[in-house]
């Protein structure tokens, strides 16, 4: 057997929740960024398919992410999530610059799982797309509605989110992956530079999440993801981090008991209660999880 499934054996504290994972139909126009590399996700992927892999790992729900970009999205995370108890929370997607913004959300308010919305900022052409008027008004749309923001951008984009963040102090964001550094080529100085501005804002989470698939995906080591697993806890502290697998996107790098395995063996050192925090309590904290 090896280490990493031994060490998977260990039962995972009580209220585990995986706080970023996704589901679709594959669809091969909207779901364009599956290449031919990416076999192993490019199918559809379904809450049958996450359910006995939480089971085995002992956790209790998971929060779905969107993957597309639109509202009919909204409606099959709905559908999923109401079939479906383990799914806890909906991060779902809608037009922050529409004219019509604060109708939908009203709408969308009306839905206990949805808990809050994304926008997949990392691939938008204008690269500090959050700054620009129409996307800030939007943003400054959601508290009043109770929802939050999941913030998905690449390493360069780093450098705008301490202005974007620091125009809502009361709207509560989280950033996804950890804002996906490259990895892969062990470039870490601007980035954490970066995420050390960005955690000054106590408003402000960050998901442990979306890691393996920033480095190489056929040869990681455990050990090349530490000294980003340092920047972020010592700067976000164990209140603000919460546990994320990426599913079924980690896949392309490795199994899911794989990929969990960094992050149990990282905080194995860390207190019952701090792990509690990590693998749980703090996304349900965030998102209000019923």
């Amino acid at each position: 057997m090896k280490d990493w499934e031994q060490q998977n054996k260990i039962v995972l504290l009580m209220g585990a929740i995986d706080a970023h994972q996704h589901f679709w139909k594959y669809n091969p126009v909207r779901d364009s960024w599956i290449t031919d590399d990416m076999a192993v996700i490019k199918k559809d992927l379904l809450p049958h398919d996450l359910e006995k892999i939480l089971q085995q790992n002992n956790f209790d729900g998971s929060v779905v992410v969107q993957s597309g970009q639109s509202e009919e999205e909204n409606e099959f995370q709905l559908k999923n999530a109401a079939e479906n108890d383990f799914i806890k929370g909906i991060v779902g997607w809608v037009d922050l610059r529409a004219n019509d913004l604060e109708e939908r959300l009203a709408y969308y308010r009306s839905f206990k799982k949805i808990k809050g919305f994304r926008h997949v900022l990392q691939a938008e052409a204008k690269r500090d797309l959050m700054l620009t008027p129409e996307f800030m008004n939007g943003i400054s749309k959601l508290k009043a509605f109770g929802f939050t923001y999941d913030i998905l951008i690449f390493h360069d984009q780093v450098q705008y989110i301490p202005q974007f963040v620091s125009a809502f102090p009361n709207q509560k964001f989280v950033i996804d992956h950890i804002a996906k550094p490259n990895i892969r080529d062990k470039k870490i100085e601007d980035w954490g530079k970066g995420i050390k501005k960005i955690a000054r804002y106590e408003n402000v989470y960050c998901k442990i999440s979306g890691m393996v698939t920033e480095a190489d995906w056929h040869s990681w080591a455990a050990e090349d993801f530490t000294p980003y697993l340092d920047i972020i806890v010592n700067n976000f502290g164990i209140q603000r981090i919460m546990y994320g697998s990426d599913w079924p996107v980690c896949l392309l790098a490795g199994s899911y008991e794989k990929m969990l395995s960094i992050v149990r063996n990282y905080f194995s050192s860390y207190s019952k209660d701090e792990q509690d925090l990590f693998f749980g309590e703090n996304a349900t904290q965030f998102y209000e999880l019923g």
